[in-house]
């Protein structure tokens, strides 16, 4: 006998459907806004580049990301 799953799928890792995240900055074409900040615009654009390569490369895209928007957050209350 088999049993149903009841496991969901998580979210997939790019960008959000429909190519834009909070604050409407359009990373699907790899531009859109600027943020105003050079390093995080650089992380959109690493972000929407990732999104093009396979899964298991785009981890490194990620965590390299994660890295720089830290240490940015961090800065601003210096």
């Amino acid at each position: 006998m088999t049993y149903p799953s009841s496991a969901q799928p998580g979210p997939r890792p790019g960008p959000p459907p429909g190519g834009s995240f909070a604050g409407g900055t359009d990373v699907s074409r790899g531009g859109g806004e600027d943020t105003g900040h050079p390093a995080v615009d650089a992380v959109l654009r690493s972000l929407a580049n990732a999104a093009r390569l396979a899964p298991a490369e785009q981890i490194a895209e990620y965590e390299a990301a994660h890295q720089v928007l830290q240490e940015t957050l961090a800065g601003i209350d210096r």
